[in-house]
C-alpha cells in the first residue's frame, strides 16, 4: 500500500481590524499566497520526496497562475503554513492516523496556517493508493 496526501484550500479568512490594529501594512488584505479550490498532492517514494522540498512544485488545480501559487512550480509552501501543518502530512505519507478520534475520518484534518489575520483553511486527506 501506497499513500499520498492531499491538501485543499477550503476557506480563507482576513481580520481588517486586527490589521489595521497590529501590523506594519494596516492594509495587508487577504493571503496573497494561496487561493480558494486550490488543490495539491504531496508523494515520498523512490521518485519524488515533496516533503522534503516543503510541497515545491504539488499544485494540481488552482483558478489563478500558478507561478504565483506556494507549492507551485516556482514557491514552496508559506513558512507559517508548513510549520502548521508538515507533522499532519508527514503522518499521512507514512500512513499514518492523521487525526484519529477527533474528525470522522481518521485518513482527515482540517488545518489552517498561524497567520492570526489572515488565515486559509486546509483540509488535509490521506489517500491510500496501489
Amino acid at each position: 500500500m501506497k499513500h499520498k496526501v492531499r491538501l485543499t484550500v477550503i476557506d480563507k479568512k482576513c481580520f481588517s481590524d486586527l490589521q489595521q490594529h497590529y501590523c506594519a501594512d494596516p492594509c495587508s488584505g487577504p493571503c496573497p499566497c494561496y487561493n480558494v479550490g486550490d488543490v495539491f498532492e504531496f508523494y515520498r517514494d523512490d521518485v519524488r520526496d515533496d516533503f522534503w522540498h516543503m510541497g515545491l512544485d504539488t499544485l494540481i488545480h488552482s483558478n489563478a497562475d500558478p507561478n504565483t501559487v506556494a507549492g507551485g512550480p516556482r514557491l514552496p509552501h508559506c513558512s507559517e503554513l508548513w510549520d502548521a501543518i508538515s507533522r499532519y502530512i508527514y503522518t499521512g505519507l507514512q500512513g499514518g492516523s492523521i487525526m484519529k478520534g477527533w474528525m470522522k475520518n481518521e485518513n482527515e484534518m482540517i488545518a489552517c496556517c498561524s497567520d492570526g489575520t489572515r488565515p486559509v483553511i486546509f483540509k488535509i486527506e490521506r489517500i491510500d493508493y496501489e
